[in-house]
């Protein structure tokens, strides 16, 4: 029996590259699963998704279907013009992210979340935070530009094409800026002097993964760092969460941040969802 993929509707596109389709698996004449694929406008050289792979019969299961379906979708995003492959993986599906890391695909970040404490710890000794002015956003803001458009250069984009995705998430997260509903700008000053800066977005069920609070930045000045400040900033973010009603706080971070990753793990964050991704040469 022979496995193919087939479109099952018509393909929708969008500004800078994007476009997006769905398509059935199946088994000779048979549907038995689906997927959709997605080129993510913006990317510098095109990134394609893979999203929403599934096979739906019991029986139709571990017999290699969504093998060739992954295969077949990579071919479709060669032929969109895609350099690279990205697919998103709950944690918990062990199938699937085997299915994947033998098709040679890296993890590249993940998705953590966790309830936040009833009661944080207080904070360190000659600590606190106040909300950002408005002069103190406008520098935040110009920072936070440059330091996403530097993230997208590393992907690859053309100054042009980061800046403008590093436009687009601002303007899209913080349309009111530092007057935005549910956005949480934060300075962290230690005995007078300021150390760090907080953003987090509240809106119960909203965000990434279902997450009722979402850790967008933490940063910590360089010549402040190892000394606790990053642990203030995402307790800050627990008790802000829990004021707003949240029951659960995400974020996102590269895999290769060990840092980070060390420190998000002592709080105790915990994996919701990983991102693969594969260069398609």
């Amino acid at each position: 029996m022979t496995t193919t993929v087939r479109p099952n509707g018509p393909e929708e596109r969008s500004a800078h590259g994007g476009r997006t389709r769905g398509y059935d698996i199946r088994v000779n004449s048979r549907p038995v699963g689906g997927l959709r694929l997605t080129r993510v406008p913006g990317y510098g050289p095109a990134a394609g998704r893979i999203e929403e792979l599934g096979i739906a019969a019991p029986q139709d299961r571990r017999r290699g279907r969504a093998t060739v379906a992954a295969l077949a979708a990579e071919e479709i995003l060669r032929g969109w013009g895609c350099v690279r492959a990205e697919v998103d993986i709950p944690a918990e599906a062990a199938p699937a992210l085997g299915l994947f890391t033998a098709l040679g695909y890296t993890e590249r970040n993940r998705w953590l979340a966790k309830r936040p404490a009833d009661q944080p710890p207080p904070l360190p000794a000659g600590s606190g935070f106040r909300p950002m002015g408005e002069r103190e956003y406008a520098a935040w803001h110009a920072a936070e530009r440059e330091r996403l458009a530097a993230a997208r250069r590393a992907q690859g984009a053309g100054p042009e094409d980061a800046a403008a995705h590093a436009d687009t998430l601002l303007a899209a997260q913080l349309p009111q800026g530092h007057r935005t509903e549910g956005a949480v700008l934060r300075v962290l000053s230690h005995h007078g002097t300021d150390v760090g800066t907080l953003w987090l977005t509240t809106g119960p069920g909203r965000l990434p993964y279902g997450a009722d609070g979402y850790v967008y930045a933490v940063e910590v000045a360089e010549a402040h760092r190892g000394q606790g400040h990053g642990r203030a900033l995402l307790r800050e973010a627990e008790r802000r969460t829990a004021a707003a009603g949240g029951e659960l706080l995400g974020l996102s971070v590269l895999t290769d941040n060990t840092p980070a990753r060390r420190l998000y793990d002592s709080l105790g964050y915990r994996p919701v969802a990983l991102r693969l991704h594969k260069p398609l040469l």
